[in-house]
């Protein structure tokens, strides 16, 4: 795998680790930069709820973003979902969030985020609205980015306009990717573009030619449920497209909720590497272990039952559970 020399790269939460998210920390000698600073777990799979396994991951990759949101001097809201950004209330059950650690993120911090005025849907709008009343109100200084570009010192810092959250007029609305580039180097980050699907996205990634990318990868686990088939084909076609043209990809997200993801990318997976290319998950990326406890939620309920003490908790409402830590 090619490294890069002068941009530190250090995924710190994604599905590979356990969780859902794509935070990543990333450093050059002038800025250090925290991108998406968000994390979860999805609250219902198999029918089942997150397994006490998937809450230990939940909360030590919390604080792998709380020690990282220490050293960094920006951090970035992609969108407004909440494994991409921190809000201001409290939730053990699903975020492992409160104010204390949204202040913590955000406070004392220039925000670069996305605009939650335009080319946003309306969910999205209202958490907009309450970071900047909230979380916004403690940062150094809050930036609606979409489209903009910043420079400190040597690195340059790009965001894109909105592209399109997985397919096209997706009711998921819109995502900003982002470029950061120091010297002959380049680190392209493209959240939850799912591949991407939209041939447009794909563009827009192909000419940044980038030495690395960070891709959220298309939800195998709903094809034919929620997406399309065909949908699902065209963006691996695209992600082998990618692979053809960078050296290294970052290949996470919710991709990863499948555990069989990989054999729909052996090919693409051959192919990079007979041209010197990479794709790996986050957590290959650093040298650990792929640990997909959500797409291993059934089998862990089976092999590691929980305690009692922990399915009462599971099975309150989730109105209460949000505001009591699991028992662990």
């Amino acid at each position: 795998m090619k490294a890069l020399k002068k941009i530190k790269v250090q995924p710190l939460a994604f599905e590979s680790f356990g969780v859902r998210s794509m935070c990543t920390y990333i450093e050059t000698s002038d800025v250090k930069i925290l991108l998406d600073a968000g994390v979860s777990l999805g609250p219902s799979r198999f029918g089942l709820p997150p397994h006490p396994k998937e809450y230990f991951a939940l909360k030590e990759r919390r604080e792998f973003i709380l020690r990282a949101a220490e050293k960094a001097e920006v951090v970035t809201i992609s969108h407004y979902h909440f494994d991409h950004h921190t809000p201001s209330f409290t939730d053990w059950a699903n975020l492992w969030s409160s104010p204390e650690i949204s202040a913590k993120i955000y406070g004392n911090k220039i925000v670069f985020a996305k605009n939650f005025k335009s080319r946003i849907n309306f969910s999205q709008r209202r958490r907009g609205w309450l970071f900047q009343k909230k979380a916004g109100s403690l940062s150094a200084r809050l930036e609606y980015v979409d489209g903009r570009s910043f420079r400190f010192g040597c690195t340059i810092v790009r965001f894109s306009l909105p592209v399109f959250h997985g397919r096209e007029d997706s009711e998921l609305g819109w995502v900003l990717m982002t470029v950061i580039k120091y010297g002959d180097e380049k680190v392209l980050y493209a959240p939850d573009v799912q591949g991407p699907m939209c041939r447009e996205t794909l563009k827009m990634i192909l000419e940044e030619k980038s030495d690395l990318a960070i891709i959220g990868g298309p939800p195998l686990y709903l094809a034919d449920f929620r997406i399309s088939k065909s949908l699902i084909s065209q963006a691996l076609k695209n992600i082998a497209t990618i692979t053809k043209h960078v050296p290294v990809t970052i290949l996470d997200h919710h991709i990863l909720r499948e555990k069989k993801w990989r054999e729909a990318l052996r090919q693409v997976i051959d192919d990079s590497s007979s041209i010197g290319h990479s794709l790996v998950t986050a957590a290959e990326y650093v040298g650990e272990p792929n640990r997909l406890l959500e797409a291993d939620r059934k089998v862990l309920f089976e092999i590691e039952p929980p305690s009692r003490e922990f399915m009462r908790w599971a099975r309150l409402p989730m109105r209460k559970r949000k505001r009591i830590r699991p028992p662990l």
